[in-house]
């Protein structure tokens, strides 16, 4: 059995991380982007005029980032960020090459495709399964075009394209653990490569590495000026790197605290210490809501089918705040960042 099972804990036999060690560099990177999600929602709710545009772009704006700071690490380190951060490289090729430090060219840029666009990917359609839902559950009938059916065939597919996904990597994973396979994530096969752990003699490799290209540099730089400005370009773009993977770095379990602390195991704590009474309407609407409190502020209208939106407590005709909020994605009167799952129905006694 120990020797049946040594492979998991061993640091001399090819340099093969244990499988407590691949989940835990994946674990880490999928904790960061919920946290800074949710610092990203607080700034969007406290002042929409200022971050609610960064509310509305935070994914692209979070791949943009992760491009930057994935690159800088494959380039330098030959590893993502949280691979790095727990001392592994990725090393390019198949089982009897040596685990050199540096990835060829085409592994490089594979291994940023799928590290940054597949993430992207996976969250945009999960936010259109969400809306799809969402709209069923409200009673919506989407026009019968080719294209609406092509669309909901495929958000219905998506879930079984999830189940096969992550039964592929399950699979993947105890292969992994059994010796069979040299990787334990379907994107490292596609990438054509391996994870190893880092040697002292990598550190050291990197380091000459780093010198020798900044004496390169300098030496080239006094001879063309376009090369002195690329050069600059790109000391620019590694400290923007090194900047954003030190704040990650020290940030991290400040953000695994948030995660746990706005987890759904935490929600009932959280809301016994933070639960508060609803504030009154602002001041300069308190006039408007005594003269016509059976009016919708929208159509200025008696209500229909009257609907409070969760996150400001104003009512409104149910056609008019759905139209409003499902194009939008704000309150019409506060600003507040406001979704369809906020639209609470209203349902009166008839006397």
């Amino acid at each position: 059995m120990a020797e049946a099972g040594a492979h998991l804990t061993s640091t001399v036999v090819n340099e093969q991380p244990s499988i407590f060690e691949v989940l835990a560099q994946e674990s880490l990177m999928e904790a960061v982007r919920p946290a800074l999600r949710h610092a990203v929602k607080v700034l969007a709710e406290s002042n929409p005029s200022q971050f609610g545009f960064i509310w509305k772009r935070f994914d692209e704006l979070y791949l943009l980032l992760d491009v930057v700071l994935q690159n800088q690490f494959l380039s330098q380190c030959s590893s993502s960020f949280s691979e790095n951060f727990y001392g592994l490289k990725r090393v390019s090729g198949g089982r009897g090459l040596p685990a050199r430090l540096g990835l060829h060219k085409s592994s490089h840029w594979r291994s940023l495709l799928l590290l940054c666009l597949v993430p992207y990917l996976q969250a945009k359609l999960e936010v259109m399964l969400a809306r799809q839902r969402e709209e069923e559950d409200f009673s919506i009938r989407l026009s019968q075009t080719r294209k609406q059916r092509l669309y909901r065939a495929a958000v219905a597919a998506y879930p079984y394209v999830s189940s096969a996904w992550r039964s592929w990597i399950f699979c993947q994973q105890l292969l992994f653990v059994f010796g069979v396979s040299r990787t334990h994530s379907p994107l490292l096969w596609l990438a054509n490569v391996r994870l190893a752990r880092l040697t002292t003699h990598d550190l050291r490799d990197a380091q000459q590495k780093t010198s020798c290209r900044e004496t390169s540099c300098c030496c080239s730089c006094g001879c063309r000026l376009m090369q002195r400005a690329w050069w600059l370009m790109s000391r620019a773009a590694q400290g923007v790197a090194v900047s954003l993977s030190t704040s990650l770095s020290l940030g991290v379990f400040f953000l695994q605290f948030l995660e746990w602390w706005y987890s759904s195991e935490n929600q009932s704590t959280v809301k016994t210490i933070t639960s508060l009474p609803a504030p009154p309407p602002p001041l300069h609407l308190q006039e408007d809501v005594q003269e016509d409190e059976k009016n919708c502020p929208l159509c200025r209208k008696l209500w229909a089918n009257s609907t409070v939106l969760s996150t400001s407590g104003f009512v409104f005709c149910y056609r008019c705040i759905y139209t409003y909020v499902k194009a939008n994605h704000c309150c019409p009167l506060t600003g507040f960042p406001t979704e369809l799952q906020h639209l609470i129905k209203i349902y009166e006694s008839e006397s």
